[in-house]
């Protein structure tokens, strides 16, 4: 069997675009797929903030979150543990079942769900969840009927998928900021999508990212009782007043010097700068990154690891201008 020739990545500085990565493995080069698009063009996920206001609430809340510790483990770290999987025309259909606790109306009811095979659960080699204390999260998106499928909860039993939480989003349509109905949770506790909100190693190796990321922070630095749109809901959130709430919006300062970070890190600084980061759940690690076990590039092809953007403190962040608070309820009213 012929050897294959070593994987070399080099960084191209290119005019206005700044640091792209390419990969080059000769005859055996990989080929880099076309960016993820889930939404419309138009969709919030996607809009370029870097010119945005900042909140005059900013320092208050940046402050006060330094204050209590910053990111959940005191620095950022990256989890690489869910999937994003495509379904595809062979792709089996099996029936879909509430769990005991199912959130309704929060949830979509489906009778069938698209089960990639080889696919699993977040954390997990197949889609059984071992204990209801796992997020077991289970995405995959349907690109002939556009539409993606989100569940929290999940587990498969051989006959059956069931979930707490099944969110079902138009791949078509472009979102209120009221999302699918205020006070209605979806399979993060934001109300938000997820995977529109992941990055991936095909994209840092595109040496761009076109969307907004998620963040998370432990539920007592995240202020009680209230979140702000583009969230519709919010977890158990038990900070102070001046914590930031479900929703919140932040933006990597654009002084901050991107070329300090690897370059593949420096890929999703920037992308943090132009579309920042939403807070989407609770929890200690601040970031979530797709899983590549379903991707072209892998991470270790671009030097990307879990501690790459430690480096990145809350203070080098600014909150930008947002909507009033709106008192949880948890009262979910679907949209049309």
């Amino acid at each position: 069997m012929r050897s294959m020739r070593p994987l070399s990545i080099t960084l191209a500085v290119v005019l206005l675009g700044g640091p792209t990565l390419s990969l080059h493995t000769g005859q055996n080069a990989k080929p880099i797929p076309p960016a993820p698009v889930y939404f419309p063009a138009g969709a919030i996920w996607t809009q370029d903030i870097s010119g945005a206001p900042v909140s005059p609430q900013s320092s208050t809340i940046i402050d006060w979150l330094a204050g209590a510790g910053g990111w959940g483990s005191g620095a950022i770290h990256i989890d690489f543990s869910i999937r994003v999987l495509e379904a595809k025309a062979s792709t089996p259909w099996v029936p879909f079942k509430p769990s005991e606790h199912f959130y309704l109306p929060d949830s979509d009811l489906t009778k069938t769900f698209p089960l990639p095979t080889g696919g699993g659960a977040e954390g997990h080699a197949g889609y059984k969840c071992p204990t209801a204390q796992e997020d077991c999260h289970v995405i995959v998106v349907d690109r002939v009927r556009q539409k993606l499928y989100e569940t929290w909860g999940a587990t498969f039993d051989g006959n059956a998928l069931q979930a707490t939480i099944l969110a079902i989003w138009d791949l078509k349509r472009i979102y209120p900021l009221s999302g699918r109905g205020l006070q209605c949770s979806s399979a993060d506790a934001a109300g938000f999508p997820i995977a529109p909100l992941l990055f991936n190693a095909d994209e840092l190796a595109r040496g761009h990212i076109d969307h907004a990321i998620r963040f998370i922070l432990p539920n007592d630095r995240i202020r009680a009782g209230v979140f702000v749109p583009p969230a519709t809901h919010a977890g158990g959130p038990k900070g102070p007043k001046n914590a930031p709430p479900y929703g919140i919006h932040l933006r990597l300062k654009a002084s901050y010097n991107v070329f300090q970070l690897k370059p593949a890190a420096q890929v999703v600084a920037r992308a943090m700068q132009k579309y920042g980061i939403y807070l989407a759940d609770g929890g200690n690690e601040a970031l979530t990154a797709q899983s590549d076990a379903d991707t072209q590039i892998k991470y270790a092809d671009v030097g990307f690891g879990s501690n790459d953007l430690r480096a990145l403190k809350v203070t080098d962040f600014e909150v930008l201008d947002f909507m009033p608070p709106i008192r949880l309820t948890y009262d979910c009213e679907r949209n049309p």
